[in-house]
């Protein structure tokens, strides 16, 4: 068994989220990648097996449980792809979609990019904002009401609220079981909070309790989801945003992401990465690997 080790959404040489890859003749059993993703202990461990058919079948878990679709571990699987058998084009087989990745290198440097499923969002229910809110200690009033709060998707959903400050950014906390509880009801994958510098500079947390992980310092899907919703919701045209996230962790990430409204829903994932360091393990065997991405939306 190769478990790597890849950090995506860096931001240079430092922060980004970190993810576990595995690539096995054919996936373990649920509950033994469930197991495997809990030692593993990352936000989020991609499992892939080469099927017949010539797609790679694709699944991803949390330290607790198995989560739909994830950007950063989608990413790092392209990169490791890319490693172990050359530049290509590779299509997934997710739980509910096909999705294609595209991996290639040149010298230390790796490059992925990724056909991700479409972005959606709707107005976030009273309830379920109220109680996003109570969790995190804030109020109506640390609302920008520039932004309203929407249940977004993009392969997993989400909720994102926007503050009025960075410094109310920087007071989030909450108590792991409670959040678990509420992101299960509700049925979130992350609960997101931004905060906005300018129009196309936002600042981000994301509270992943539905897995078991307090914060993640970086989170594809969200933020592809929440590019969707500003571009949708005509809250922005073509162009693009950067999102920072993990500064509050030490860990700090930054994430691209483009779009366009000439074209039908899409989203892609573009980076590159470097094989870092390698560090030994009897089992399961590391390498890891650095990679930094950008998040493509565009509508064709």
């Amino acid at each position: 068994m190769t478990v790597f080790r890849v950090a995506a959404f860096s931001d240079g040489s430092i922060g980004g989220n970190p993810a576990g890859v595995m690539i096995a003749e054919q996936l373990p059993s649920p509950a033994k990648m469930q197991e495997i993703a809990a030692e593993i202990g990352y936000s989020e461990t991609v499992f892939a097996a080469l099927a017949d058919n010539g797609k790679w079948t694709t699944r991803y878990y949390s330290p607790e449980s198995e989560v739909p679709f994830c950007g950063h571990a989608t990413i790092a699987l392209g990169a490791v792809l890319a490693d172990q058998f050359g530049p290509n084009i590779w299509t997934l087989s997710l739980s509910h979609t096909d999705i294609t990745i595209e991996g290639s290198q040149r010298g230390e440097i790796y490059s992925a990019s990724l056909q991700s499923p479409p972005t959606s969002h709707s107005d976030a229910p009273s309830d379920t904002r109220n109680a996003t809110l109570d969790l995190m200690g804030y109020n109506a009033a640390d609302i920008d009401p520039q932004i309203h709060p929407a249940l977004i998707q993009a392969g997993a959903n989400h909720i994102v609220i926007a503050l009025n400050s960075r410094e109310k950014l920087s007071t989030m906390h909450y108590d792991l079981d409670a959040g678990r509880e509420l992101m299960n009801k509700a049925r979130l994958t992350t609960i997101m909070f931004v905060w906005r510098e300018h129009e196309r500079l936002y600042h981000a947390r994301n509270a992943f309790a539905s897995g078991g992980v307090l914060e993640d310092p970086a989170t594809g899907a969200a933020a592809a989801a929440f590019a969707g919703y500003l571009r949708d919701s005509g809250a922005l045209n073509d162009g693009e945003i950067n999102i920072v996230q993990g500064e509050d962790m030490g860990a700090r990430s930054l994430i691209n992401a483009r779009f366009f409204q000439h074209q039908r829903q899409f989203n892609s994932s573009i980076g590159k990465c470097a094989l870092h360091e390698a560090s030994n393990r009897t089992d399961p065997f590391w390498r890891t690997i650095v990679c930094n991405y950008l998040l493509w939306l565009t509508n064709f």
